[in-house]
């Protein structure tokens, strides 16, 4: 259980207790055992800090509830097991309120409540893929049946690691899909950075905003902070010879330029199947699909740039019509970030890092595994 704290309450805090431990992704408190035994003493004695004013006999609403406040009630529940009942006697509020302020801590990320792969575990699977694989990380989330579940809970843990590596001025080139889609989901405390995030696929009103490259960008400039660039042109064009009038529009090629000169890129992977997103949006028809399995297509990159089981460019009728970022472009940016959290995307996924473009990739420990057993 680990608890983040926002720069207001950690500002409060710092005036009373220090030696905590903080990491790059937030003010992360493992345990403060000094600090919570000085919170649980003042609230039973009173407090004798006029800054802070004493909490018996003074009722507050939940929207009125200030952060550092708030950020001393979800340490005194989560950590020290305060019940609710305590809590509501201490602070002077009533049991719903004080469940509701906890909601509110959690849905705020004051609280992130994670459950790790075994450690252990985690770095031999992790150590064993960059041998095999020559990756340079491997982001195991822990296994769940529901679909949905295991895609949060995979951009969870990528979000988490997100916040530990990106910098101010870095630029990140962003793909499109569900997967890539759910790491903006994810709560966090704002941070006011200068990231610049850019589309590296075109846009497409088939795949739904929610899934599309520009919106997800936007998104994650205001998860993550820092700004978006649009890449104004259609994702899918009906032949090569308009792909490349596009490709050489003055807008479209700056924006891929500054795409190409990202410090990030962040990717999903595809399967091939008549069933797969590229079919429900219409980008191409079941026939298409496959013609392309047929022919050793086994999945893509980026949403479009397909790829066999050895990893390499797949020469199929399919490529060549979508405006956006390509393989050749992906093994020059420093850092390629993939994530995939569905069983079905196995085979994909170990043709995938077979390119040698992925730098790091996220998805759940029996898929990792899997993929050894396979490969």
């Amino acid at each position: 259980m680990h608890i983040f704290l926002p720069s207001s309450a950690v500002a409060h805090l710092r005036k009373k207790s220090s030696g905590l431990p903080i990491t790059r992704a937030g003010f992360l408190f493992e345990k403060p055992q000094k600090r919570i035994e000085q919170l649980t003493s003042r609230l039973s004695k009173g407090s004798a800090d006029s800054s802070v004013p004493p909490m018996e006999g003074r009722r507050s609403s939940r929207s009125d509830f200030p952060a550092d406040q708030l950020t001393e009630l979800a340490a005194l529940y989560y950590l020290e097991q305060v019940t609710q009942e305590e809590l509501s006697r201490k602070f002077a509020l009533s049991r719903p309120t004080v469940s509701k302020l906890l909601k509110r801590a959690r849905e705020e990320g004051i609280v992130e409540i994670r459950v790790r792969t075994r450690p252990a575990a985690a770095a031999e699977l992790e150590q064993e893929f960059q041998k095999r694989f020559g990756i340079e990380r491997l982001l195991t989330a822990v296994n769940q049946n529901d679909p949905d579940a295991q895609r949060s809970a995979v951009a969870a843990m990528l979000a988490a690691h997100l916040e530990s590596i990106l910098r101010d001025e870095m630029i990140v080139a962003v793909g499109m899909g569900r997967n890539v889609a759910a790491i903006a989901d994810q709560i966090g405390m704002p941070v006011a950075r200068a990231i610049t995030f850019v589309s590296a696929i075109g846009g497409s009103t088939r795949a739904g905003e929610y899934m599309s490259s520009d919106h997800i960008c936007r998104r994650l400039a205001a998860r993550f902070g820092g700004m978006s660039e649009t890449l104004y042109a259609p994702a899918l064009v009906s032949d090569a010879a308009l792909r490349c009038a596009l490709m050489d529009n003055d807008v479209v090629r700056r924006t891929l330029h500054r795409a190409r000169r990202a410090d990030v890129a962040l990717i999903g992977i595809g399967d091939v199947s008549e069933d797969s997103n590229m079919v429900r949006m219409g980008w191409f028809s079941p026939q298409e699909v496959a013609e392309a399995k047929l022919a050793g297509t086994v999945g893509d990159m980026m949403g479009y740039d397909f790829i066999t089981i050895e990893g390499k460019h797949a020469d199929i009728s399919l490529q060549g019509r979508v405006i956006g970022l390509a393989l050749e472009d992906l093994r020059r940016i420093p850092n390629v970030i993939t994530i995939a959290s569905e069983s079905s995307k196995l085979v994909a996924i170990l043709a995938a890092l077979r390119t040698g473009t992925i730098t790091t990739l996220a998805t759940t420990e029996l898929i990792a595994k899997t993929i050894l057993g396979i490969s």
